[in-house]
């Protein structure tokens, strides 16, 4: 897209705006918080987008109005007072560029890390991560991702390791710790035929109580009574891969 044609078209008072504060706009006009101050959440959903931030949320929807005429779904909560909002510094203990490891280590157990480890401090200390804490205290927990569901990503908030690439031993942590889902790709790291090791972790999950699942068909009609087990794919699941997955 050529970028004077397009801040030529639009507003320019109205890009700067959002630019400039992307939340200001309708939200003085409502009081959401004190709408919902006495309300008890019934579930708590954490949807990570690896990678994105303000500015990603702020181009996205200026690019939407101009194609559109209609923004994001996302600024648009902000607008309305529908979402409440916080930023968290999650710089890595060892690098100036924070790797998936440590970033979600440190929202997923709250404390600062080293690149490359998961929820592993500086001095080699352990720190329970917050799936565990949900599941300690009776909670039902679990992890769905289109990354392989051993990846540093998702692995920051439910396991504890010296390194994100031991991806094979994350597979075991997660038969001991029995979290009620967990679904993504990673065929690679439970399979005999690609790990190491040449152990298989479908059968030890099947063994353990879990249902295990390959495909959508064996998804929608596995016992939800027990705690499930979905890899549908060797690696990350790509866009199409995602769409034609049966």
């Amino acid at each position: 897209m050529n970028r004077r044609k397009f801040f030529k078209n639009g507003s320019l008072f109205a890009i700067g705006a959002t630019l400039l504060n992307p939340f200001e706009g309708k939200a003085n006009e409502l009081d959401f918080d004190t709408l919902k101050k006495n309300k008890k959440a019934k579930n708590i959903i954490v949807i990570v987008s690896d990678g994105m931030s303000i500015g990603t949320l702020n181009m996205a929807d200026i690019y939407l109005n101009r194609k559109t005429g209609i923004g994001s779904n996302w600024i648009q909560l902000y607008k309305d007072n529908k979402v409440t909002r916080a930023l968290m510094d999650m710089a890595s203990a060892s690098s100036i560029v924070t790797d998936s490891a440590a970033a979600s280590s440190s929202w997923g157990s709250g404390f600062r890390v080293k690149n490359g480890s998961l929820n592993v401090g500086v001095n080699g200390e352990e720190y329970i991560p917050i799936w565990q804490k949900f599941k300690k205290a009776g909670k039902m927990a679990g992890c769905v991702t289109t990354v392989p569901i051993t990846h540093a990503t998702p692995a920051g908030f439910c396991i504890a390791s010296k390194s994100r690439n031991s991806q094979e031993s994350i597979a075991e942590m997660y038969l001991d710790l029995k979290f009620d889902i967990m679904m993504g790709g990673g065929n690679n790291y439970f399979s005999s035929d690609s790990r190491k090791d040449k152990r298989d972790m479908y059968q030890k999950f099947s063994k353990n109580g879990f249902s295990v699942v390959k495909n959508k068909s064996e998804m929608l009609a596995c016992d939800n009574s027990k705690p499930i087990l979905g890899v549908f794919y060797n690696d990350g699941l790509t866009l199409f891969q995602r769409q034609r997955k049966q």
